[in-house]
């Protein structure tokens, strides 16, 4: 399921004029008080903020006075196949860190000749879930304010209860570099007075913790972005066993096929620790959802996955998957 957003929480409805300068932090006669940011970035971000062997990291971290972390490969927050980058420190050196991030990611951002609109990217923080009340304020008075005074579009999301034991939520923030950092600058000093928050400043970056309901309770931290289980067509049925596509209504927005695959071959597609299931999405490109245990094909013994993305991406996923449960079919012959 994907995450929604709070429809209180937008951008102001009225022309835009050039935001100020974001002024000191509030806390600025505080800024050794420790605090921390969390984002989420694509693996390729990653790297433009890792940089060659390091170096770009270690210059940010120079630069701003503040400790930079990242998630490992595929340990990304749940829902998404983004990682976590973790920035500690004083507040004003945590800004000055993220400011240096955003600011090179956006210098990445391709332009036209002789286009001079400013690059814009969207950044998402991690906030927890019972921190996020404090940035809301009573009715959405607090969000509002930020936005109005910042000038940003900033929406928070709804906790996604698709994952057990996620307890953090997305702050997302649009606009130019300056509106952004003014509103993070004005949500960071907000949350850096909310215990709940600092609780959370040590939490490890993984998700190893958090549970997906379609892998069987196999960690999040081993498998890859999820979607929606879409309808399918019930009314034909196969043979006990692999291979049972449904397919689904070709006027759907989204393309999407529900295969059926033996209960017990299920363990070999998935794989230990979500390995095969997460090598058949980054290969094939396609998004794959297991069926909950117990829950089968109508009239059938086979669990329900479905795959999701472009048909060339739902073909090749398909293909690998019926590949496992060929080569479990063969072993259980001989």
């Amino acid at each position: 399921m994907e995450m929604t957003e709070s429809s209180y929480v937008s951008s102001p409805e009225q022309p835009r004029k050039k935001s100020p300068p974001p002024p000191a932090s509030p806390l600025s006669d505080a800024v050794d008080k420790p605090t921390y940011i969390k984002l989420l970035v694509s693996n390729a971000a990653a790297g433009s903020v890792i940089g060659k062997g390091g170096a770009t990291i270690t210059d940010f971290q120079s630069q701003s006075g503040a400790r930079i972390q990242l998630s490992k490969n595929y340990e990304f927050f749940p829902g998404t196949s983004d990682r976590i980058i973790l920035i500690s420190g004083g507040i004003d050196d945590a800004l000055k860190a993220l400011e240096l991030i955003i600011a090179k990611l956006l210098s990445e951002i391709p332009t036209e000749d002789g286009d001079d609109a400013e690059p814009r990217m969207r950044v998402r923080l991690v906030v927890p879930n019972n921190a996020c009340g404090s940035i809301i304020g009573k009715g959405g008075s607090i969000i509002k304010s930020f936005i109005e005074e910042s000038h940003a579009a900033i929406k928070i999301s709804s906790l996604d209860t698709d994952f057990f034991g996620l307890t953090d939520r997305l702050v997302t923030i649009m606009g130019t570099l300056e509106e952004q950092m003014h509103a993070i600058d004005l949500i960071l000093s907000k949350l850096t007075d909310d215990t709940h928050y600092l609780q959370n400043m040590h939490a490890p970056l993984s998700y190893a913790g958090v549970f997906f309901s379609g892998f069987d309770g196999i960690p999040y931290a081993y498998v890859l972005p999820h979607v929606a289980t879409a309808a399918y067509n019930s009314t034909n049925h196969g043979p006990n066993g692999a291979g049972v596509k449904f397919q689904h209504n070709k006027e759907d927005r989204a393309n999407s096929v529900t295969i059926g695959v033996a209960d017990e071959h299920i363990g070999l597609v998935v794989g230990r620790g979500g390995r095969n299931i997460m090598e058949i999405s980054q290969n094939s490109g396609a998004r794959i959802k297991i069926s909950d245990r117990g829950d089968f094909m109508s009239g059938t013994n086979d669990r329900k996955i479905t795959i999701t993305g472009s048909q060339r991406a739902i073909h090749a996923a398909e293909d690998m998957i019926m590949q496992k449960v060929s080569y479990a079919s063969e072993r259980e012959t001989d």
